[in-house]
């Protein structure tokens, strides 16, 4: 898999998400330990624990753990409903997200290694964790509620908070759901997708390269996408609609990480960082989109 490097970029994308979901996740945690004080240690607690997990098997650097932990916290004050229920928050498909990613990453890691293309044994770094997680928790939290509610699409459709706060939900998940759609893909197709094709013009290129993709790989992905779409559902109270919707988004953005990968990141303009965070951007908002045709 071509690296570039593009360091400035994967900083950037730390400096746009971590400041402003760290930011959130305090405030909220301060609030809910004035107002009920279990629910700010669950929250935390929960992130710490599943954070040492990652940086213990070595799903994560220690740094891109304590960013995973963050993010986490955060997501799971922005979804959170009382009575409070860990498994009835961002926390499920968080989880969702990590284990198939953990998956398989390790699967057929030796022929990974053979082709070039496996991950670092150190895990993911901090920017790769923001880069993947890092809309859903901005869609879902402060900035997502309060765009929308500012917004000409709040006041021109008169939806009830109720409402609107499902839609951030599901455009959240939708964010996690291209997240893990576009690993789940990318490991699981090196493994057993044969010879991959660029997503541009089909023609046929050695395993690892951006922009490719087969077979076996788009159909690991969708399903990995159903997967953790099935998941938020259970944890929002979600119907029929925020399954589809969460899950088209989930796999239209993945196939669009896919174009990225084929244009500008091979053409040195984007890193995979950049491309990452691009991609579930464009899942939120196609799953906003497909929910604004629905209203």
């Amino acid at each position: 898999m071509t690296q570039i490097s593009l360091p400035w970029q994967s900083k950037l994308v730390l400096i746009v998400v971590l400041p402003l979901v760290t930011i959130d996740a305090a405030i909220k945690c301060q609030w809910w330990a004035a107002q009920q004080g279990e629910v700010a240690i669950w929250a935390v607690s929960l992130s710490i624990l599943l954070a040492l997990i990652t940086w213990k098997v070595r799903a994560a650097t220690p740094a891109g753990a304590a960013t995973g932990a963050v993010i986490a916290c955060n997501l799971i004050f922005s979804t959170l409903v009382v009575p409070y229920e860990p498994w009835h928050t961002a926390l499920t498909p968080v989880l969702a997200v990590s284990l198939l990613a953990f998956a398989t990453t390790a699967l057929g890691r030796t022929r990974k290694e053979s082709l070039g293309t496996a991950e670092s044994r150190r895990g993911r770094s901090a920017s790769q964790i923001a880069a993947n997680l890092g809309i859903a928790a901005l869609v879902t939290g402060e900035l997502g509620q309060t765009v929308i509610a500012d917004s000409h699409w709040f006041g021109h459709y008169g939806l009830q908070s109720g409402i609107a706060q499902m839609v951030l939900f599901t455009a959240g998940l939708a964010a996690l759901a291209e997240a893990a759609a576009d690993t789940v893909s990318s490991e699981a197709g090196q493994v057993f997708g044969g010879r991959p094709r660029m997503i541009t013009n089909f023609d046929a290129v050695a395993p690892g390269v951006d922009g490719a993709v087969s077979l076996a790989g788009t159909l690991a992905g969708v399903i990995a996408a159903a997967l953790v779409a099935a998941a938020g559902v259970y944890a929002f109270g979600g119907k029929h609609a925020m399954f589809f919707v969460a899950c088209a988004g989930g796999v239209f953005g993945f196939l669009f990480d896919s174009l990225l990968g084929a244009t500008l990141e091979r053409q040195g303009l984007l890193n995979n960082d950049a491309v990452n965070f691009l991609s579930t951007a464009v899942a939120a908002a196609f799953a906003m989109g497909l929910l604004a045709l629905k209203v």
